[in-house]
């Protein structure tokens, strides 16, 4: 942690603590974040802090772009999608976009006059991105789009979405191509419901549709047919983004149950005079330092000469498995209040779970550790 990278912590820390000490209850009913959230925090600098100034993000690194994501998940909320926006989104087209893609819409992400999202997911192609069906198919200068896409991070508010399609032979890693689309005027494209979660209320997490939606074939992001592959490629830097906020996540947990049980009595002393609960925090206490200390050495890695494919998975699978934990085992320890949503670590225990999901089934993830051995 360096001296600048101090200072934007403690700048996002402020900034977006405030926002949902504010708003989180707003946003979980309007299931989503407010637009001039982006806008605000784009006049801070903190959306795509990792991106080049040329194309008006902060000019950092991935570091730069790491603490702004923890000070984020030191809140506690997951309402707001900036790690697909400036972690995820805006990396693709820094590494595969074209000079004018990326001098088009980057500094249209950085300033929050675009929100950005990456359709994948289908209604029945989640971690299986070989059997996606939406399609793409040639016609003149133009693709034409046909095909439904569901579990959208920023769905009903994106204005580019990078979006998943198939060019080739369903079944085939090399018949998948990646198409930017600008949703904000573009006719066969319409949105679905915001999708009425368990947890992460506050989300825009929506379905898309596309009816033969028209594209320039220039916006093709990369080559065609080569889709799968840059998506593989840049999975690593997804998935330890989820372990970042997962770790975010455990040490608010831990400092929320610590200052919990501290001032709640019972049996005529706080329970922090309990054996139980303090082995429990232990234990808690132990698994979030190692997680802690797990997630330093992935960023390192990332930093060095990249993080592998069988790392990255170890990181998303293991962070997020030990996120419901702990969080599960400070619950416990609030009782009954624990259960109730106005406390935060009852929403935090229900945002969790997804963590487990998105970004490739943890099970998928211990598949691709294993392929490795």
């Amino acid at each position: 942690m360096t001296e600048d990278m101090a200072d934007l912590y403690d700048l996002a820390w402020s900034f977006l603590s405030d926002e949902v000490s504010r708003n989180e209850t707003r946003w979980a009913e309007q299931q989503c974040v407010d637009v001039d959230l982006w806008r605000k925090a784009a006049k801070l600098g903190l959306l795509c802090v990792s991106i080049p100034e040329e194309y008006g993000g902060g000019g950092g690194s991935f570091l730069h772009h790491a603490t702004v994501a923890m000070a984020y998940a030191r809140t506690g909320d997951r309402s707001w999608g900036n790690s697909v926006h400036s972690g995820i989104v805006a990396h693709y087209l820094l590494r595969y976009g074209t000079a004018e893609q990326k001098s088009t819409w980057l500094p249209l992400m950085a300033s929050g006059e675009v929100i950005a999202a990456i359709a994948m997911t289908e209604p029945s192609a989640g971690s299986d991105l070989k059997s996606i069906r939406t399609r793409a198919v040639r016609d003149g200068d133009s693709l034409m789009i046909d095909g439904a896409k569901t579990f959208i991070t920023n769905g009903s508010h994106a204005d580019l979405i990078v979006v998943a399609v198939r060019t080739g032979d369903r079944g085939r890693s090399d018949g998948i191509s990646l198409v930017l689309v600008d949703a904000r005027d573009c006719e066969g494209f319409r949105r679905g419901r915001v999708l009425d979660k368990i947890g992460q209320h506050g989300a825009d997490t929506s379905e898309l549709f596309f009816d033969q939606v028209r594209v320039p074939a220039g916006n093709l992001l990369g080559a065609e047919g080569k889709g799968f592959s840059m998506m593989m490629e840049q999975l690593p830097q997804e998935r330890l983004i989820i372990g970042i906020s997962a770790v975010g996540a455990m040490e608010r947990a831990l400092q929320l149950t610590v200052d919990y049980v501290k001032q709640r009595e019972a049996f005529g002393a706080p329970l922090l005079a309990l054996q139980n609960t303090r082995f429990e925090l232990a234990e808690c206490a132990t698994l979030t330092r190692v997680g802690r200390v797990f997630l330093d050495d992935c960023i390192t890695r990332r930093m060095a000469d990249g993080l592998d494919h069988a790392t990255a998975a170890m990181c998303k699978w293991w962070l997020t498995q030990i996120q419901c934990e702990v969080i599960d085992k400070c619950l416990q320890l609030f009782g009954g209040y624990g259960y109730m949503r106005e406390y935060p670590i009852a929403r935090m225990y229900a945002d969790a779970r997804a963590q487990k999901i998105y970004g490739g089934a943890n099970e998928i993830q211990k598949e691709l550790i294993a392929r490795s051995l």
